[in-house]
């Protein structure tokens, strides 16, 4: 009997890593889901990673890391409040070493399902801009992540060299429901359609030349 490969795909509810999870589906692989309570904002997020996972038929897990919130406050506008939500990129856009964080979780949790693959939603637009979205950074972790647990897990952002566009294009051939998909910093009904990662998805569709039937509410 044939088992298919196990892999754990680091789904946050975003456009790329929901995409991600399809392409994972699509190649065959045996997909599990884990997402992350890291005290944002948006909250709201985690619920729309459910809705992939069920769409899917794979199974998610919810990392409670919320009291993160309180390292973060006075450093990033995705979970204080009090600092100001920018249109376009700004340094307190950035979750200092998000994904490093997220990643390691991942390992623990592959490695408790005997999985031997990571994959996570880093793609070109955003390597500029944040370092552990970058190649290098993941493959240095996979190093790392290998020494730590004496195994040879695999560690990967299959996107790394496609652009936002690109990835909603993909998305649309493999059929993902991107209404069911958020990426809004803010934790509203709708999204807010103003923020940077609003205007980043905005921009993604209309590249990619892919009708956007997302809700704003400007």
């Amino acid at each position: 009997m044939n088992l298919k490969e196990k892999c754990v795909v680091v789904l946050s509810g975003g456009p790329d890593s929901s995409t991600l999870a399809y392409w994972a589906k699509d190649q065959g692989y045996d997909v599990s889901a884990i997402t992350f309570n890291y005290g944002q904002i948006s909250v709201k997020e985690i619920e729309y990673a459910k809705k992939i996972a069920k769409v899917l038929k794979i199974p998610i897990q919810i990392v409670d890391l919320s009291s993160l919130k309180e390292i973060f406050q006075g450093v990033t506008s995705l979970v204080d409040e009090n600092i100001k939500m920018t249109k376009s990129f700004s340094q307190p856009i950035i979750v200092p070493f998000r994904n490093g964080i997220f990643l390691s979780v991942a390992v623990a949790y592959a490695s408790s399902i005997d999985s031997k693959r990571i994959v996570y939603g880093a793609q070109l637009s955003d390597a500029q801009n944040y370092p552990d979205c970058r190649e290098e950074f993941c493959k240095s972790f996979e190093k790392t992540a290998r020494l730590g647990t004496d195994t040879e897990i695999v560690i990967e952002a299959p996107f790394s060299n496609k652009a936002k566009s690109e990835v909603i294009k993909l998305g649309s051939k493999l059929g993902v429901p991107y209404d069911l998909t958020w990426s809004c910093y803010q934790n509203k009904e709708m999204h807010c359609g103003q923020c940077e990662s609003c205007r980043n998805r905005k921009k993604a569709f209309m590249e990619a030349g892919i009708e956007d039937t997302t809700k704003y509410l400007v």
